[in-house]
């Protein structure tokens, strides 16, 4: 079946109030009422817009029709949300069950059927999602961490109105970019008595002045010094877990990389953190260092373009 657009149906925004829906259904009832209009779809866009005010006119069915249907468009093949349970309303303002399409139907338990059935609906919740960045530090060594949400509700009015609510939630050791975290029960509310859906929070990392991750590991452009490349020497490395001593083979190049096991995100199988060097050449400043690098041309005559055939 074809999900219905109740809002376009009635020409109204989806934050129009109860009036503003009022005033449209009356306006489209009189235009197409069979007694009175020549359109040769009135009967059709008659029944169309009944259903449409029916849904909208009630705020609890609006408020359920509002938590989906945001997430589809008309015309769309429709099925009914995961945990939606279909229950009747009673009756339906004296239009009988024939009124109401099949889209009306499986959400609110209308018609023949739904009409006999006794109480309201229930649902359960619908799952929501939000971003959440943190520091590549946070996500080493695990943290608690605050933030705000925006959540849509529905106002006395009718209208949707966004009601900003706080949570401390708790970074896992070791998540990784990309990476949902649950919080159960702490998305949009049931209805009906149904259960609340959850939150999930999609990881994303901070830019950082040194590190950057894939996956669980850590990669660091370290500047080594020419002699330090040509000599091999110990130097000190930054990683999240705190500096350690690294082994620089002699007669490294540029872009040589290195990796210290185990230092990257911690987890079942935690990452590798990778080195990746980066010679940095001193400036001649000075007569004297200008004459150390003539020196170096004259005892080490290389051509490092050889490999391009110049």
């Amino acid at each position: 079946m074809e999900f219905k657009d109740y809002y376009k149906i009635l020409g109204l925004e989806r934050n129009a109030s109860a009036d503003d829906i009022k005033r449209a259904y009356r306006r489209l009832a009189r235009k197409y009422h069979p007694d009175v209009s020549k359109e040769p779809d009135a009967e059709a866009r008659f029944k169309e817009i009944n259903e449409a005010n029916e849904v909208l006119k009630d705020p609890e069915k609006r408020k359920a029709y509002d938590q989906f249907g945001a997430n589809w468009k008309e015309g769309q093949e429709f099925r009914p949300p995961p945990g939606w349970q279909q229950h009747g309303f009673g009756g339906a303002s004296g239009f009988s069950g024939g009124d109401f399409s099949d889209f009306f139907e499986t959400l609110f338990g209308q018609g023949r059927a739904g009409a006999r059935q006794a109480g309201g609906f229930r649902a359960r919740g619908e799952d929501q999602v939000a971003r959440i960045s943190i520091s590549l530090e946070d996500a080493y060594q695990g943290t608690t961490h605050p933030i705000s949400l925006n959540m849509p509700e529905q106002g006395p009015d009718g209208r949707i109105v966004s009601n900003t609510r706080t949570l401390n939630v708790r970074i896992p050791k070791g998540v990784t970019e990309g990476q949902r975290i649950r919080l159960a029960g702490q998305g949009a509310p049931g209805f009906g008595g149904g259960p609340a859906g959850d939150l999930y929070l999609e990881v994303s990392f901070q830019p950082h002045p040194h590190f950057h991750a894939e996956q669980r590991d850590i990669f660091l452009d370290l500047p080594i010094t020419p002699w330090e490349a040509a000599l091999g020497q110990s130097v000190t490395v930054p990683t999240l877990g705190g500096p350690v001593e690294l082994r620089i083979p002699a007669g490294s190049q540029t872009g040589r990389k290195l990796r210290l096991k185990d230092r990257g995100l911690p987890g079942s199988t935690p990452g590798d953190q990778y080195v990746v060097l980066k010679i940095v050449t001193p400036a001649a400043r000075t007569d004297e260092a200008r004459a150390f690098y003539e020196r170096m041309a004259a005892e080490l005559p290389m051509n490092p373009r050889a490999d391009l055939g110049v």
